[in-house]
């Protein structure tokens, strides 16, 4: 594992490298959109990676969740999902912003 200790190496290189993985196939985007979605599910594997010590297949193929385990964290995400719309909603509400359906004068239609 010396191999590994090269100055700045990512959790991403030494994953790969513990892996056994030499290469990565690198993508060309037409849209950014989609570069910047995808670099944030990277990072967030990493993030994922540097906190539990293992990916989402080494989870999955090691037994260390089952399905109802998957089942749950989906249920907690959403419902975390709607806790941060509804904070959303009272961020708005409280800069008396109008709806954006709203937000124009009839007359000029």
């Amino acid at each position: 594992m010396e191999h590994l200790k090269k100055i700045n190496m990512s959790s991403r290189e030494i994953s790969d490298a513990k892996s056994g993985i030499t290469s990565r196939k690198e993508y060309k985007f037409r849209d950014p959109v989609v570069r910047n979605v995808v670099d944030k599910f990277v990072s967030r594997s990493d993030v994922g990676y540097d906190k539990y010590g293992r990916t989402l297949d080494d989870e999955r193929t090691g037994g260390f969740k089952d399905l109802a385990g998957y089942l749950n964290d989906i249920q907690e995400e959403l419902m975390d999902a709607v806790l941060y719309i509804q904070a959303a909603r009272e961020e708005l509400d409280t800069k008396h912003e109008p709806p954006l359906a709203y937000s124009f004068d009839e007359k000029e239609i």
